[in-house]
This record gives structure tokens, C-alpha cells and sequence, in this order.
């Protein structure tokens, strides 16, 4: 999980740094991450994995680390909501 985090936050966030540089704890706000770099990182996440974050989950902290983001994803696993919630809603329709 952290390794595609990684690679998805390499892609989006527009770091002053390498995120392979980057231990998992390491401030991603101290290193470049924006207001907008945020999003994009959320958007990709949440394509690439096919979840979708809950707003109310959406805090400065949730983007701190990439460890942060990792507890995030894992939990939303373990609670079995990995699913996008739209999506989920057209199936129970049909």
C-alpha cells in the first residue's frame, strides 16, 4: 500500500524533493505539498485504489504523511469500504 502511495504521491504532489527521499512520518507540507497538490493526490488515490475518501475524513493531518495515508487506507479496508460509495449505491439499485 505505502509503495503505490508513493508512487501516486510522486506523480500528483509536485514535491520540492524525490518522495523516494521521504521516510513514511516525514512532513509532506514541510517538503512542497499544496492546498491543490492535495487534491490531486486525493483524486489519484482515490481512482487508483477505487475508493473514495469520506469528507469527513478529509483533514490537514489525513495528508501529513504518507504513513497517515496509509493508517487512512487500511481502515477504510478493514471496515470493507473500499468501494466508490456512488458506485456502490447504482449497484444496490440494480
Amino acid at each position: 500500500m505505502k509503495a503505490d502511495l508513493r508512487s501516486i504521491i510522486s506523480e500528483t504532489a509536485c514535491l520540492d524533493v524525490p518522495v523516494a527521499s521521504l521516510s513514511d512520518t516525514d512532513n509532506l507540507y514541510a517538503v512542497g505539498l499544496s492546498s491543490l497538490g492535495t487534491i490531486r493526490v486525493m483524486l489519484a488515490i482515490e481512482e487508483a485504489l477505487g475508493i473514495e475518501i469520506p469528507a469527513e475524513l478529509i483533514t490537514f493531518d489525513l495528508f501529513q504523511s504518507i504513513e497517515s495515508l496509509a493508517r487512512l487506507l487500511a481502515s477504510l479496508k478493514q471496515d470493507g469500504r473500499t468501494e466508490c460509495a456512488p458506485f456502490a449505491a447504482m449497484q444496490r439499485r440494480e
